[in-house]
């Protein structure tokens, strides 16, 4: 697909919900680009900023980028949006359904529009899913109202060795993973980072080489345990679904559930990390540690081998991203007059309705987080005062998250925890689970929210509250229904 966009295109931005997943394709997409002499470059929160500061100077022909890296760019005093965007033709959007599903696809068709106005020029707008049950309605939806057309296969295949088996609790889980598959680079799924922490630190007790990767671990720890899962043929790696998303990790042998994933196209996405070399065959082991994770494993996979695959829906109204989208426009823009903010915010602002958006720009006005002055919209004192902190960077994110606490071996960072991994009391010193690894606390500050520790051996946790995705709900016909339970019967169990 690239190739025959470069031949037509001056520039393209290429779209990815993670920046691990855009580290992981930089090198072959340079190479890609560099085959037609053209250029590649990444651009998100872990680029060096004198590395930022080359590519304004001489834009990339590939951006590689998210879309909170992308609004930072738009919002950024140093960058001089027409210019460095002058080019663009083209936006390709990876994994399409990790945005549409929630307020990030929204976010994102925002800054789709206010690029549009820009450049001045509707740019070809590409998503790339491989596990998407209504792509005709994500289609109109990604592309508001300008047509377009479904290129793929209308169904994931349905084909490839999988099997469940009932085994009671995560330390029964341990133990099969312990001693099942020796000698092959195995993937283990689950989904929560307390999981994840506990399968792993069982495995290292039991002498299997082991890797973890998940959300609240470090960039550097997460790649460093990716690339020495790659590079070797006997180990585990256990991670939640930050490895969903087709960051590659090498040749994989196995992919293994601990549990059961929410939603069908999880599973696919899993599954589909196996069988990419020829003569192997894409594999799933389901182990389950509870009744409720066995019937929802059974029903995942007997809606797999009906064909089904959710439907990802946007969320409705999204008249919050609207409020946030304003606010930035007065930012890059310097101030912006009422007829210009919907000619900035494009067909996506049609989505929350006229009244409604007339009403939200009044509501702003009156608390005074925005004024007007002769025609022209600026922060009023209560914005400034609640955003103005760190150059407003707090709103290029539209998504709240909870309080983190970072975790220093040294001068080596090691992830994030939650406070309700850590007592009530000040004088206790608890033993931290981070990174399949155990860890004394030996002094907390609150005020630079850091944590500091030194490795012990075993014991310890870690808690993470919320950020799980609930079980999709399904109303299937009666001949799915049927379908579901005749095999179910015969499932391996």
């Amino acid at each position: 697909m690239l190739f025959s966009l470069r031949l037509e295109l001056r520039k393209l931005l290429y779209v990815c919900p993670l920046r691990a997943l855009l580290n992981n394709l930089e090198p072959r997409l340079h190479g890609y680009a560099t085959m037609l002499g053209r250029s590649a470059s990444l651009w998100h929160g872990d680029v060096a900023d004198t590395v930022r500061r080359r590519m304004v100077r001489d834009p990339p022909d590939l951006l590689l980028t998210t879309p909170e890296s992308l609004e930072a760019i738009m919002m950024s005093t140093r960058v001089d949006h027409a210019a460095f965007f002058a080019d663009v033709r083209a936006v390709v959007v990876d994994e399409l359904h990790a945005f549409a599903g929630d307020d990030r696809g929204w976010h994102l068709l925002f800054l789709l529009g206010r690029l549009e106005r820009l450049v001045d020029r509707q740019l070809q707008r590409i998503g790339m899913s491989a596990t998407i049950g209504n792509p005709e309605e994500l289609l109109a939806w990604m592309s508001q109202g300008r047509g377009g057309r479904v290129v793929g296969p209308a169904r994931p295949p349905s084909d490839g060795d999988v099997t469940t088996d009932y085994v009671g609790s995560v330390s029964n889980a341990v133990s099969v993973l312990s001693r099942m598959f020796r000698g092959e680079r195995r993937l283990v799924f689950a989904d929560s980072r307390s999981r994840v922490e506990e399968i792993a630190q069982g495995l290292q007790a039991a002498g299997v080489r082991t890797f973890v990767s998940h959300s609240s671990l470090s960039a550097e720890e997460r790649r460093s345990a990716e690339a020495a899962f790659a590079a070797e043929p006997d180990c585990i790696i256990v991670a939640t679904s930050t490895l969903e998303l087709g960051i590659d990790v090498g040749d994989l042998d196995r992919v293994i559930q601990v549990g059961a994933p929410p939603t069908i196209a999880s599973f696919l996405q899993r599954m589909g990390r196996t069988g990419r070399r020829v003569g192997s065959r894409r594999n799933c082991l389901f182990l389950a540690t509870n009744d409720e994770e066995l019937l929802t494993a059974l029903a995942v996979i007997a809606l797999w081998h009906d064909g089904v695959v959710e439907s990802v829906v946007p969320p409705p109204r999204p008249a919050h991203i609207f409020a946030q989208q304003v606010m930035l426009l007065v930012l890059q823009e310097g101030g912006i007059s009422r007829p210009d903010i919907d000619a900035w915010l494009g067909a996506a602002a049609n989505e929350v309705g006229r009244v409604d958006r007339l009403a939200i720009l009044r509501h702003m006005l009156e608390t005074e987080v925005l004024s007007e002055s002769e025609g022209v919209i600026g922060f009023g004192p209560r914005g400034e005062r609640e955003f103005g902190r760190r150059h407003f960077g707090e709103l290029v994110a539209a998504f709240t998250s909870p309080m983190m606490l970072i975790v220093h071996h040294g001068a080596a960072e090691l992830g994030t925890i939650q406070p309700a991994s850590l007592p009530v009391s000040g004088d206790e010193k608890p033993v931290l689970l981070l990174g399949g690894k155990s860890w004394k606390v030996t002094n907390i500050d609150w005020p630079r929210r850091r944590v500091d520790v030194i490795p012990v051996q075993g014991g310890g946790r870690s808690r993470w509250l919320g950020g799980g995705r609930n079980l999709m709900m399904w109303t299937a016909s009666p001949q799915r229904h049927q379908s579901a339970k005749a095999w179910s019967r015969g499932a391996p169990q």
